[in-house]
Parts: C-alpha cells; structure tokens; sequence
C-alpha cells in the first residue's frame, strides 16, 4: 500500500478542517468551529483511485494544517515527505490573496514542489453566495489549478475535482518510482 501525504493549508478560519473531514468522508468534529491547534492527520484508504496502477491500493493522510502564524515554526516537519499542498482562501476576503502568497512560498516553492503538485480551493462558506466568476488571481496562482467549493450547492463536484489531483499526484509519484528504477538499472 502506497502512502500519500497531501498538506491542507491557508488562513485561519478558511474551512479546511470541514474540507479535509468532507473529502476524506470523515465525521470528526462537525458542529461549531474549532481552531486547529498544530495539525490534524486524517487518513483514509482508496482502493483502485488510479486505473494504470495496477491493483495498488493508496493510503492518504490529509494533513490539516492550523492556520494561526504561530504554529510557522512547526511547518518544516509538517512538510517533510508531503507530495501535494491543498491551498484553502476565502475568495470573499480580499487580504486572504495576499496571506496565500506566504503559504505558497512557504509550503510549495521552499518545498521546491511543481505548481502540479498544488491544488488552489477557494471556499466559500455556506450563505456567502461565492461569486465564482470574477476572482482574478495574481501571478503565479493564475498557472496553478484551481477549484470553486461550496459544499451546500455541489459538494460531489468539489469531490471529483479533489480525486482528479489526487490521481495527479499518484502518477507524478509513479513517475518518479519509474525514473528512480530507471536510473539505478542503468
């Protein structure tokens, strides 16, 4: 079984614990908000994700990062052998634009990690309408795939979309294995 390891991370009060629990089909901790202290480590098995892996079976581990500044100096182990950042803003807050410019550096460039390696989700929170047509990003967020969530109108939507990066990432690691093997037989 192959283990991957995706970071959720953003601004404090975005909604990643809600995502993370939703995407990972988790009950924990649903009710009134409750800040992450540190992170949280959801895993979960998929049998069968990708077609082309041969009858491999994935564990995920959903590393839901707190989003309190504090915690900045526990980010380095949190990082250490992720293969993907899941970057979770509320596009209804002009200053999270500017906050996600630090995870991304912090979390995706420092990590060297490819800009196929990071899922953007701009949450919108239930009641807030989302206006999913007219968010501009800055660069270099416009080269980064990015997804609209609102789990009150189309939470499968936000799920497929969720499993499309996973299955990225499950082949960007199967072709590293592959290189890897590659270079030691050669």
């Amino acid at each position: 079984m192959l283990k991957v390891k995706i970071l959720f991370v953003g601004p404090s009060e975005v909604g990643k614990s809600v995502l993370a629990n939703f995407l990972s089909e988790s009950t924990e901790g649903i009710g009134s908000y409750i800040p992450t202290q540190g992170v949280r480590i959801l895993e979960y098995e998929k049998p069968h994700i990708n077609e082309n892996s041969k009858g491999t079976e994935y564990r995920f581990e959903l590393w839901d990062c707190g989003g309190d500044q504090k915690f900045e100096t526990c980010w380095p182990a949190l990082m250490k052998d992720s293969h993907g950042v899941v970057i979770v803003f509320n596009p209804d807050l002009p200053s999270h634009l500017k906050e996600i410019e630090t995870w991304y550096s912090c979390f995706v460039q420092q990590q060297q990690l490819l800009d196929s390696q990071c899922l953007l989700i701009a949450h919108h929170k239930p009641g807030s309408g989302g206006d999913t047509e007219n968010l501009t990003l800055p660069s270099p967020f416009n080269r980064l795939h990015l997804i609209h969530s609102s789990l009150e109108e189309e939470p499968e939507d936000v799920r497929m979309e969720f499993v499309k990066y996973l299955k990225s990432i499950i082949n960007w690691m199967n072709e590293n294995r592959d290189k890897e093997e590659m270079s030691i037989i050669t």
